[in-house]
């Protein structure tokens, strides 16, 4: 069971960060792309439908999480206490940027604080999980004894790069797909220039994330990753928005399964290997690990599938603020 559930734990933040990722990109691209108010408005129009039901992804990832390996959840956030909660407030920040940017006669403040919004969290996700596979400081009580200073390394400060721009460019070509006209274009050239960067940096973040502990499967998809950022740039010279999403959406994909893949059997490494949190002393008990798979196999299919249709329903290309 534990196993299982480091899987679906995995699969939820792997879910998170493909669909709230293209969120946090259009954020950051909205002062960007937009020239207009009205050419903003339609920017933010496009994940208007969908953002808070991809936030979701994000809220069970953390009960799951408490639930099923708690020593985990109590140790990743006391010693990760302040970036989780700049997290939290640039979520807030966000939410109420794009919640009230259509109830004000002035949009521009709001337009800013969405942007900070969505920078914040794309950076600091990035820092907090290279920061979780590196390994950090831990007593022999599972307690996390380094500072803040200890969490900004050079490796952490990189996985923030990677994802910030991999975030960016899944934004760009999300709005490639989902806007016409000159908005159109301008997110297809921003894809094109975002691509050999982001595929630079994210290839440096995990080729330095496997050395020493890479393992085939981590490094088989961290490969899968290199080669979904060069498809969704291949594919948006060719003006194939669809296969350019799907691309990157598998470069998201791949890199984080990489991660966990790495990781395991560790939930938390500690510089010292014996104050390790690992999926085994960091669990539940079997009983509380059976009653949540039942749980989970009967309420996410009914959850898939209402967002699904979500996405559905909303699938039409934007060409106004109206």
């Amino acid at each position: 069971m534990t196993t299982v559930w480091f899987v679906l734990i995995a699969v939820l933040w792997i879910g998170y960060f493909v669909l709230e990722g293209f969120d946090f990109g259009v954020g950051i691209l909205l002062p960007f792309l937009g020239r207009t108010p009205e050419e903003r408005t339609t920017v933010a129009r496009t994940i208007g439908p969908v953002w808070d039901g991809n936030e979701v992804w994000l809220l069970v990832a953390g009960g799951a999480t408490f639930a099923a390996f708690p020593e985990w959840y109590a140790t990743l956030f006391s010693g990760f206490y302040l970036p989780l909660f700049l997290i939290l407030l640039a979520l807030i920040l966000r939410g109420v940027a794009l919640e009230y940017r259509g109830k004000s006669t002035s949009t521009r403040g709001w337009d800013r604080a969405f942007f900070w919004g969505s920078l914040g969290p794309a950076f600091l996700w990035g820092v907090a999980f290279a920061n979780i596979v590196r390994g950090v400081p831990l007593n022999a009580a599972h307690e996390y004894t380094g500072g803040l200073l200890t969490l900004l390394n050079p490796f952490a400060l990189l996985g923030g790069a990677a994802t910030l721009l991999l975030f960016t460019l899944h934004g760009a070509i999300f709005l490639t797909l989902r806007t016409t006209g000159d908005l159109r274009e301008r997110a297809q050239r921003t894809a094109r220039l975002l691509g050999p960067v982001t595929a630079l940096v994210a290839a440096a973040f995990l080729v330095v994330a496997q050395l020493g502990d890479g393992k085939p499967a981590s490094w088989t998809a961290a490969a899968l990753a290199a080669a979904g950022i060069a498809g969704a740039l291949v594919a948006t010279l060719r003006g194939r928005d669809g296969w350019a999403f799907t691309a990157s959406a598998v470069a998201i994909v791949a890199g984080v399964a990489s991660l966990f893949l790495l990781l395991w059997p560790n939930v938390l490494p500690a510089v010292e290997p014996a104050n390790s949190l690992t999926v085994t002393n960091a669990a539940s008990s079997p009983y509380t690990l059976t009653v949540m798979t039942w749980v989970a196999a009967i309420f996410t299919p009914v959850v898939l599938a209402y967002q699904a249709w979500t996405y559905w329903v909303f699938r039409r290309r934007l060409t106004g603020a109206t």
